[in-house]
This record gives structure tokens, C-alpha cells and sequence, in this order.
């Protein structure tokens, strides 16, 4: 049996050595997918035998997954730290492997439609876009006109499919963001629609059912708050209305996120896709990055606990196979916790946690000296402020 640390040493050291230990992890994680990608070789590399009813769909969960999470940092100004050559770097193999991904003549050309009753390809089109949304400029305005064209070609074919009446509204939603953003064709009154509905699932205290019916999982921060967020931001002057409620309400969960990591970095295994592993705190993160971190939560703290579940995950056991991918699991190789729809390219939603990453070192997250999170404070007897539910 693994033994069991008490707490992420991690958190005793500088700001500085937290956010390499966080470019470290990220870069361990993507680098599989988007090496392999720009080689023209993730669909002849990634382990998908185990995976024969989903694998078609594989290569775009783990590239949109990717994506998603890793953009605000790829969005980063150069701040004359070592990130930024690092950062050039890896802009350049991300614009190779979005040309593999929609190059119809391509042997890693990604499934952008529906095949039989699966309708994967929406879910996973819709995180691509959503990295369009969170990197404008490196990703969005350095885009070769051809692999535009081909992308929006793509996100034609998959806003084809109908989403299911659940969280599935939303990838929808972003993929006609997308093409916003793309400058095509797209069909406002389809989000409006979606949004609203979202909305109208509205559980309280910060917390949405997925669908009319509430599933006690990871998928307000998976998917719901940081979508809504985003959609909304990009369509500002016709959401105005809901944008203070959506941002005060993800203001709440990212909040009830923080307490729920306990004071040795671990945090409750509910709900399905477990395996996305940290890419449960998602929002969290977001929190960070777009500074809507509620009050009575210091930005370091938020750091500390982050820090503290990420290392908790990667140093608890191997993570990955032999040639660098992820395997199903939370702590290591755990098959038993995965979903019937969970492949090797579902796991890549992980890489969400890393949003903050988008922040310059000289952002007060980055800063700031360590603070301990709640729960930590909680069960070592120091101070801490009361939990008090959202009222509207």
C-alpha cells in the first residue's frame, strides 16, 4: 500500500517553485497529444485498443480536452520569464496539430459528426472552441486562413448533431460560439435558447442540475459554470442582463470548490468522470484567472489548495503508461472507476485545472505568500471564515 502524505509539500515552498511544479505538470500531460498531433501520429500512437466502441472519437476528446485547458496560458503576453520561449514553442506544434485535426487529407483528419447513435463529436468540438473563446489572439488570430476554413468546416458539420438535455445544451452552444468567433455563420437564437434553459435548471446556492433533474457530480465545474461563463462574456451586450447573477453564482460553487479539498489535498470521489481526475476544480481555476474569487477567499489560499490536490494526484502513483499517456484513474491505473463512454482522450479534461496558468508570474495568485486553505485552517485549530449559502 502507497504511503499516504499529510499534506502537499509543495505548499511550504516559494510561489515561484508552485507555478514551475504547475508548467511542469501541464506540459507532462499535453505533450503526448500534441506532439503526436503535429507529427501526423495520434491516432497510430494513442492506446485505444480497450476503447473499441468510442475510439473513434478518442483523438478529439484529447486534443479539445487539451486544448481547453491549456489556452489562456498560451494566450499569455510575453512576461520575460523562461515560460515565454517555451510558450513560442508549443504555440507553434499547437497550430501544426490544429491543421492534422481538420486537414481533410490528414491520417489524424478528426470525427466531426455523429456516427450511429454516438454523439461524442459535439462534447469535444464544443472544448475546442471554448479554447477560441479563452485564446483570441495566439490561437484564434494566428490561425491560417486554410485551417479556418477547414475548422469552420468542421464545426459545420458537428453543430448537426442534437445535443441532449443536459449539460449537452451547452456544447451547442459553444460550438455556434465558435463560429462566431471564426467569423461564420452562426445562430444566436440556438445559444440564447441553450443559456436560458441552463438557467432555468437553477438548483440554488450556486449549484445547477444537469438537466431538470440535480446529479451530485463534478459537472458544474466541469462543464456548466465555466461554459456559461465564457458564452455569456462573449455575447456581453445581449447577456448584460444575467451576467451578474451567472458570475455570483460561479463566484459560490468556485468558493464551495475550494472547501471541499480536505487539508491533505484530497477531495470527494462522486459522480461520474472521475477520471478527469483535477479537472473536477475546473472553475476553481477559472475563478482565478478571470478574478471573480469570492471574498472571503484570499487568492494564495486558492493557490495552496490547488498545488496541494494537484501533487496529491500526480505523486500518489504512475499516472501514465510507458510512452507518456494518461490511464483511467484518479490515483494511478483504477479501470473500475471509469464510465462506459470514458476512453484514453476522455482523460485529457485534467489538463482544465491549469487555467491559472494564463495569470503573469506578477499576478497577486502568483505572488502572494502561502496561505493555508480552509480546511486546513479548520482541523489544525486556526482561524477561519464561516460558510454562509448564496441568497438571491
Amino acid at each position: 500500500m502507497m504511503p499516504v502524505s499529510p499534506v502537499s509539500n509543495l505548499c511550504q515552498e516559494s510561489p515561484e517553485k508552485q507555478r514551475r511544479y504547475w508548467l511542469d505538470t501541464m506540459i507532462q500531460i499535453v505533450r503526448p497529444v500534441l506532439d503526436s498531433l503535429a507529427n501526423h501520429s495520434l491516432k497510430a500512437s494513442m492506446p485505444l485498443a480497450a476503447y473499441p466502441e468510442t475510439a473513434a472519437f478518442a483523438p478529439l476528446e484529447a486534443f479539445g480536452r487539451v486544448s481547453c485547458g491549456m489556452a489562456p496560458w498560451l494566450e499569455l503576453e510575453g512576461a520575460g520569464t523562461e515560460e515565454d520561449a517555451l510558450r513560442e514553442e508549443l504555440l507553434a506544434v499547437y497550430h501544426k496539430a490544429l491543421d492534422a485535426a481538420t486537414n481533410p487529407d490528414s491520417p489524424d483528419r478528426m470525427v466531426f459528426c455523429q456516427i450511429g447513435d454516438k454523439r461524442q463529436a459535439l462534447v469535444d468540438a464544443a472544448f475546442l472552441c471554448h479554447a477560441l473563446v479563452r485564446a483570441p489572439s495566439r490561437i484564434l488570430k494566428r490561425m491560417d486562413g486554410r485551417v479556418k476554413k477547414n475548422l469552420v468546416s468542421s464545426l459545420m458539420t458537428v453543430r448537426e448533431i442534437e445535443p441532449y438535455n443536459t449539460n449537452w445544451v451547452l456544447f451547442s452552444a459553444m460550438v455556434e460560439t465558435g463560429l462566431y468567433l471564426l467569423g461564420d455563420e452562426h445562430d444566436f437564437r440556438r445559444i440564447e435558447s441553450h443559456v436560458k434553459k441552463v438557467l432555468g435548471w437553477y438548483a440554488g446556492d450556486g449549484v445547477y442540475g444537469d438537466g431538470p433533474e440535480f446529479r451530485f457530480d463534478y459537472y458544474n465545474s466541469f462543464v456548466i459554470h465555466p461554459m456559461l461563463l465564457d458564452i455569456t462574456a462573449v455575447f456581453s451586450p445581449e447577456f448584460s442582463d444575467i451576467q451578474p447573477t451567472v458570475r455570483a453564482r460561479s463566484s459560490r460553487y468556485a468558493a464551495i470548490l475550494e472547501r471541499m479539498i480536505s487539508p491533505e489535498g484530497a477531495y470527494p470521489i462522486v459522480g461520474r468522470s472521475i477520471n478527469y481526475r483535477f479537472g473536477a476544480f475546473q472553475l476553481l481555476s477559472q475563478a482565478a484567472l478571470q478574478h471573480f474569487i469570492p471574498e472571503e477567499v484570499s487568492p494564495a489560499q486558492v493557490r495552496c489548495a490547488l498545488t496541494a490536490v494537484i501533487q496529491r494526484v500526480m505523486d500518489g502513483a504512475d499516472n501514465f503508461d510507458s510512452q507518456g499517456w494518461l490511464v483511467p484513474g484518479v490515483c494511478g491505473l483504477q479501470p473500475e472507476l471509469s464510465e462506459h463512454y470514458i476512453n484514453t482522450g476522455s482523460l485529457y479534461l485534467c489538463a482544465a485545472v491549469f487555467l491559472a496558468l494564463g495569470l503573469s508570474p506578477d499576478d497577486p495568485f502568483w505572488l502572494a505568500p502561502n496561505e493555508q486553505w480552509t480546511s486546513r485552517k479548520v482541523f489544525h485549530g486556526m482561524p477561519a471564515k464561516k460558510d454562509a449559502a448564496l441568497e438571491e
